[in-house]
């Protein structure tokens, strides 16, 4: 039942944003500047202990040209559990490329900064990772240069016997305006 709950209020706050990003106005028509992100909010419930997890990916881009999006995107997630908590900060740049706005291709390099805890064993870990995600997805117009982004990354630094991650891909849904 707390499974139900919580998808349905992920799929409510998305709708909500959806319907707030396709009415927002920022800058003029003319502008090259785009703004968006992706936001998340996760849990786990049962016997391996409840957990909370939060992200937020903001991203600010410029267009060099009609189809040809650079710009930088950070990203900040935090982890808490009964037997372990996370907290990581990556930034890093980003370009799109974009065709007919329908679809896109990608790609994001981020430098994380890692704190996590054991809390069982008190093993504390601080660190850094290196990622360069490619990839793409399909895009859905919602207003007046507002688009939805639906898409994947795979991290081709992504090395399983040395990573803090537990894989290499990355699903997307985010919101971006301005294109």
């Amino acid at each position: 039942m707390k499974k139900i709950l919580l998808f349905s209020l992920l799929v409510l706050g998305f709708i909500l944003n959806a319907q707030i990003g396709g009415s927002t106005k920022i800058g003029n028509e003319d502008s090259k500047w785009t703004f968006g992100g992706y936001a998340g909010l996760g849990g786990s419930f049962g016997s391996g202990g409840s957990g909370t997890t939060v992200y937020i990916t903001p991203r600010v881009g410029y267009m060099v040209s009609e189809n040809f999006e650079t710009g930088v995107a950070g990203n900040f997630s935090w982890s808490n559990s009964s037997y372990y908590s996370s907290t990581m900060i990556g930034v890093g740049p980003f370009v799109n490329y974009y065709f007919s706005r329908t679809f896109f291709l990608g790609g994001m390099f981020q430098e994380y900064f890692i704190n996590q805890t054991n809390k069982v064993t008190d093993q504390k870990y601080s660190g850094n990772e290196a990622a360069l995600y490619l990839g793409g997805g399909y895009m859905q117009r919602l207003g007046d240069r507002t688009y939805i982004q639906i898409g994947g990354m795979y991290n081709v630094l992504y090395n399983k016997d040395k990573s803090v991650f537990g894989g290499g891909f990355i699903p997307q849904v985010g919101i971006v305006y301005g294109l």
